[in-house]
């Protein structure tokens, strides 16, 4: 058996088949942008503009250079490219309540547009009840020599700390109202709850009962005020709201606790969860959804469509809401002009949760 074997190459032989070659080049070097420039027909330095999105690039030029750099399996040097332009292409995260649905589906939603724009993401988590304050996480970021910040702070409180916070970055908080400190970005917390309430009105209710978030949560302020805004324009009764704590446990145990069936003929959670805890709690106390109340919530979370019955909820759109946080983030970046607030649509999603009330059938 032989075995052949060259400078830079390797071999590879098998006992029981005639000697077979595979050669894998291992001495070459890393291709660099000046061959990049080279295949495209451009100069290094309209490489270096491209990979930095300058916006003052014509289409075709980009469109080969983007070739180049996909044929020859081009990586830049993000070290290089750092010390070039005082920019590390990295967009810190604080997140706080992380185990959450809205929080954590925020995050991913960054992640994933930072990614597609050729950021990097670096997060850190604040708890409930850990010793890392908004300032301390502040400091651990800018550190590591982010470019800017995205804040996912749901407490009013944190967004207070925060505004005692100077730094030299752009800081964006995802609040649903705009704010003369930071820049601003949500989801709109008012039009998915006036859909609530007018897709119960369209169905024939009158009263209806708010279970809120917990009040401190800005996202459950907004759709409380909301809520109250809108009954109050159709003339809806004026019922105190039940303020909950995001749990399904919450929920179902206030439903558990209704002795008989109540006046109102429609419950709005202010979340999924909730929701989902409401008809467990109704069906153990022998009432059914929607028969007896009508039931909806807020999120639309992936398995909304198979609660019994289905859920009717709206539908927040994350993904649109981490590509309007990079866009926005980015422009502040390069110094280019940005909004000062941006919502971003809901959706309300009608499914069997929610029918007529019981008088009227």
């Amino acid at each position: 058996m032989g075995t052949i074997a060259a400078p830079g190459l390797f071999s590879v032989t098998s006992p029981e088949q005639p000697t077979e070659v595979r050669m894998v080049n291992v001495g070459s070097d890393k291709p660099s942008i000046r061959q990049v420039a080279t295949i495209a027909g451009v100069s290094h330095m309209t490489v270096s503009r491209v990979l930095n999105d300058h916006p003052n690039i014509k289409p075709d030029t980009r469109r080969r250079v983007l070739e180049a750099i996909e044929e020859l399996d081009y990586r830049p040097n993000l070290v290089a490219r750092a010390l070039a332009t005082q920019r590390t292409r990295r967009i810190g995260v604080i997140v706080e309540s992380a185990v959450a649905f809205g929080p954590t589906s925020i995050l991913r939603a960054v992640e994933l547009s930072s990614r597609a724009a050729g950021y990097s993401v670096t997060p850190v988590a604040l708890h409930e009840g850990d010793a890392l304050t908004p300032q301390e996480a502040v400091d651990n970021l800018v550190t590591q020599g982010v470019d800017a910040l995205c804040v996912i702070a749901p407490r009013s409180s944190s967004v207070a700390a925060l505004r005692r916070i100077s730094i030299a970055v752009p800081m964006l908080v995802v609040k649903a109202d705009a704010d003369p400190t930071f820049l601003t970005v949500s989801i709109d917390q008012h039009a998915g709850t006036t859909l609530v309430v007018d897709h119960l009105v369209a169905l024939g209710h009158r009263d209806i009962l708010h279970m809120s978030g917990p009040l401190d949560w800005l996202d459950a302020r907004a759709r409380e005020r909301a809520f109250h805004s809108r009954a109050k324009s159709w003339g809806i009764r004026e019922r105190p709201i039940v303020v909950g704590d995001w749990s399904a446990d919450f929920a179902y145990d206030f439903a558990m606790g209704l002795n008989r069936l109540p006046d109102y003929t429609a419950i709005f959670a202010a979340n999924d969860d909730m929701a989902i805890g409401l008809i467990h709690g109704l069906h153990d106390k022998g009432f059914e959804v929607p028969r007896d109340l009508s039931v909806v919530g807020f999120d639309d979370v992936p398995l909304a469509r198979h609660f019994l019955p289905p859920l009717t909820t709206v539908r927040q759109d994350f993904s649109a809401l981490g590509v309007a946080v990079v866009e926005m983030l980015r422009a502040a970046i390069e110094g280019r002009e940005i909004p000062t607030l941006t919502r971003i649509p809901t959706e309300l999603v009608p499914r069997a949760s929610s029918a007529a009330p019981r008088e009227t059938r």
